[in-house]
């Protein structure tokens, strides 16, 4: 099985981070973002080899991880100039004759039980793709008013279960979906919408620990998260 991590981005919200280097190699508590991702794909996934669709910085990338990583074969799709994420997994599939592969943005950490998506995505039989759908959280805290308008409670960044959002994983049959995939642009405004009309995308819906780092302030949160994680909490 192998996984393709999305890593073409230029990172611009965590600047001055990614001056230097790419996205997939800023470190969330002294370790690069993308070491938690290739051990969490392996351990949750048996994924058995890595690809990274890459652009900017890549050769960071390549010096970090070499043709392999804790076992693991590692290569690079490099982007000569940002194809989009749709783009960038097309390149990425070429050539390779995988029957299923793993797709991840190469900013999410989660404890998402990857194999149990999997097998939901090959019982489904014959669905080009699946998403991993979590629960929107709001940025804000919500204030709760009565019909007197006044404040009676607060609510931190709630979550709202019933509403999903894009989890950023996917799982993807080559030979249905890379037809669908554009050149130049993105998977999530080109080819998911097509796949969408024809009853083609299946979701997988998830509760669990999921976090993304797109800003300094969610890369913050994230290790605050880790670390009390690694004490015996939950993120």
């Amino acid at each position: 099985m192998r996984a393709i991590i999305l890593s073409g981005g230029l990172g611009m919200r965590l600047r001055p981070l990614t001056d230097d280097k790419p996205k997939a190699l800023i470190p969330v508590n002294g370790r690069p973002i993308s070491e938690y991702q290739i051990e969490w794909l392996v351990k949750s996934g048996g994924v058995d080899a890595v690809t990274f669709a890459c652009g900017y910085k890549w050769e960071r990338l390549k010096e970090h991880f070499g043709d392999r990583y804790e076992g693991v074969p590692v290569d690079y799709s490099v982007e000569d100039e940002p194809l989009g994420t749709g783009g960038g997994i097309k390149k990425a599939l070429s050539g390779k004759s995988d029957d299923t592969v793993v797709v991840t943005n190469g900013d999410i950490i989660t404890d998402l039980p990857l194999r149990r998506m999997m097998e939901e995505h090959r019982q489904a039989g014959g669905m080009p793709a699946s998403m991993l759908v979590v629960p929107y959280r709001s940025r804000f805290g919500v204030v709760k008013i009565d019909k007197l308008k006044m404040v009676r409670d607060f609510d931190e960044k709630p979550a709202f279960p019933d509403v999903w959002i894009n989890g950023g994983v996917y799982i993807l049959s080559p030979q249905k979906v890379l037809k669908g995939l554009p050149d130049r642009g993105d998977i999530e405004r080109e080819t998911f919408p097509r796949l969408v009309k024809h009853g083609e995308l299946l979701s997988y819906p998830y509760y669990g620990d999921w976090s993304y780092v797109d800003s300094i302030k969610d890369l913050k949160e994230l290790e605050e998260a880790l670390q009390v994680q690694a004490q015996g909490g939950r993120l």
